[in-house]
């Protein structure tokens, strides 16, 4: 497989894929994929199970290089991961958690400031058990940002909470991108998370992208607004659940 890694330049997507195959086996997960994000786009990424989405975050974040494929891939140095589960490990303190693998003088620094734009000023020296579910997934967001990344891959980050807690989630989430703008692929299961989040939603099926659909909404965004509930309607009759409505 081809992949070519390095720093953005000024017109350089932070994403891009040409004719990109993965393969388990004799069958093809991601067949001939041409996909281009840019620089401080918000994307998320529906699909039904098995239609390749973790297999395409995967490649994206350089996690499978032992898997058989080919095509052209170009991501930017700086990428950060968030997944469902915080994966924040129990033998440190939450600072450290976050600061894990930063060099320099400034790096605590850059830690208690990543803590505080999460809202967990004053819980640098609390264990993970400590804290409940969602400052868990706060200080996991802490950990991605204070690298000051240019792509930020995300792994349905909040399929493990619960309800109020997600909506709570996704305001800090678009709160956060609006002041670093890295690009953000969202891989979610959640239709309404995605209109709600993202610029640009994309639907796979069965290896290939079938729908990219640009969501034209003011933020904050209400689930009310009748354009909200059109784009809902238009995904989830691509992703087979529904059909769309007819507009006259």
């Amino acid at each position: 497989m081809a992949t070519h890694p390095g720093g953005l330049t000024d017109d350089r997507p932070a994403i891009r894929t040409t004719g990109l195959v993965r393969r388990f086996g004799d069958r093809d997960v991601l067949r001939e994929l041409d996909l281009t994000v840019p620089q401080g786009e918000f994307t998320a990424l529906l699909g039904r199970s098995g239609s390749g989405k973790s297999t395409l975050l995967r490649a994206v974040a350089r996690l499978d290089h032992t898997v058989e494929g080919s095509g052209e891939l170009s991501v930017p140095d700086r990428v950060s991961l968030s997944f469902q589960d915080s994966r924040l490990l129990p033998w440190l303190r939450v600072l450290d958690n976050v600061t894990l693998g930063l060099r320099g003088p400034g790096a605590r620094e850059r830690g208690l400031t990543a803590l505080a734009e999460v809202g967990l000023q004053g819980r640098e020296r609390s264990w993970p058990h400590e804290l409940s579910g969602g400052e868990q997934q706060r200080a996991a967001l802490a950990r991605a940002l204070v690298r000051d990344p240019e792509l930020l891959l995300a792994d349905e980050p909040f399929g493990a909470l619960d309800a109020l807690t997600r909506i709570k989630m996704h305001g800090l989430l678009r709160e956060l991108y609006e002041r670093h703008r890295p690009a953000v692929l969202l891989v979610t299961h959640d239709v309404d998370e995605a209109v709600e989040l993202a610029d640009r939603v994309l639907v796979l099926e069965e290896g290939r992208i079938r729908v990219d659909l640009r969501i034209d909404l003011p933020s904050p965004r209400s689930r009310r607004e009748p354009r909200f509930q059109e784009y809902r309607d238009t995904l989830l009759a691509a992703l087979g659940v529904a059909r769309p409505q007819l507009t006259h």
